[in-house]
């Protein structure tokens, strides 16, 4: 066995010769080269884009307060965004970077910015890049000009972020089929940043603008149509039935809103506490109102108390200067610089110094445990 494989080693010797070079790799392999060469290359490159990346982080953008300073914003500016989102100190310089070039193509500033991110502190951390030229391009059109609609922007920073098909585009085709113009609905969207959102009409909000009897080329038209459409249902009602609780039919509710639209707005616990001093202290008819819709808007512990504790001071120091019948309602009605010049300080010096003591201190008093509210809304108030 053993003879055999010497045997089979020696025709190995002869028919193939043992060279020193049989199996050594080649001096110059071709293949080896190329691989070694194209990973050096590779390698430099690399090491080159990341060391000017590097470069570039370290000089421009180390986090994203040198992103915000770089971008515009002031030491102060960037105290009050990081604020209102700390979050934002560890966010994707990539990401920041690119919304922030978006908003500065718009003409959007740090000074705009402050507010925007006030009002919606996460709109730097949401996609704000969604369906963006289609969205630009139709603002552009329908805002007209870049500043009307930097102004939308910042008073309503969810524009970005709102569906574009299913939530912008519908609200507006429907305000439109209402008959509001291209202006008015500019207006009302500057001035009811939550249209868009809010919005829904139905045949029962239909019949309440029917019934104020206010024609599409009214001015107060637009202003019905967006408060009804931004409001609930069931809100609408508790509001009517309110009015109706003082004497008030629904003609004369309607009526009132057609001229003042405003009054929507107010909240029940306010009107009831207004109409309340109007019938028991002032004891003025309900329906004064109806003419005087001021008497609703304006506030009871900052206006309308200390003007008529003032009057009745006035009428106790029996001065021939006396706030009363006619003069009343005017008086109520007056900007707080004019009232105190036309009733207060008009006066000889030591009249006048009593009467704004006993001003001062009606102003002073304050609603039952209103220094136990809890305020704790921040930014804009929708």
């Amino acid at each position: 066995m053993r003879s055999g494989v010497n045997g089979l080693i020696k025709l190995r010797s002869v028919l193939l010769p043992v060279s020193s070079h049989f199996f050594a790799f080649p001096k110059n392999p071709g293949p080896k080269t190329y691989v070694i060469s194209t990973i050096t290359t590779c390698s430099t490159y690399c090491q080159t884009q990341v060391g000017s990346l590097r470069e570039e982080d370290g000089n421009h953008s180390m986090d994203s307060t040198e992103v915000l300073k770089r971008w515009g914003c002031s030491d102060d500016d960037i105290s009050k965004i990081i604020k209102r989102r700390p979050s934002l100190r560890n966010a994707d310089l990539t990401s920041l970077q690119s919304k922030l070039k978006i908003l500065s193509g718009l003409g959007i500033a740090a000074p705009e910015l402050v507010k925007i991110i006030n009002c919606r502190p996460r709109f730097l951390s949401c996609r704000i890049n969604n369906c963006l030229d289609e969205r630009l391009q139709f603002f552009m059109t329908f805002f007209g000009s870049r500043e009307v609609l930097v102004k939308a922007i910042v008073r309503n920073p969810s524009l970005f972020i709102y569906d574009f098909h299913k939530a912008i585009k519908p609200a507006i085709a429907l305000y439109e089929g209402m008959g509001l113009s291209r202006e008015d609905l500019i207006t009302m969207l500057l001035l009811r940043p939550t249209m868009i959102p809010r919005t829904s009409f139905d045949d029962e909000k239909m019949e309440y603008i029917r019934k104020t009897g206010l024609s599409k080329d009214s001015k107060m038209y637009k202003y019905v149509v967006t408060l009804i459409g931004i409001s609930r249902l069931e809100t609408i009602r508790q509001k009517l039935a309110n009015f109706e609780k003082f004497g008030f039919s629904e003609d004369e509710i309607f009526g009132l809103f057609g001229r003042s639209p405003l009054v929507l707005t107010l909240s029940v616990d306010k009107v009831q506490r207004n109409m309340t001093f109007i019938l028991g202290t002032l004891k003025l008819p309900a329906e004064v109102v109806l003419e005087h819709p001021f008497l609703l808007y304006s506030n009871l512990e900052a206006v309308l108390k200390p003007r008529v504790l003032l009057a009745v001071k006035m009428q106790q120091m029996d001065l021939n200067l006396q706030i009363k019948g006619p003069d009343l309602l005017r008086a109520l009605r007056m900007k707080e610089k004019r009232f105190l010049k036309a009733f207060v300080t008009c006066h000889p010096s030591q009249v006048a110094e009593q009467l704004m003591e006993c001003y001062k201190n009606a102003k002073g008093m304050k609603r039952l445990a209103i220094e136990s509210k809890k305020h704790t809304r921040e930014g804009f108030p929708f």
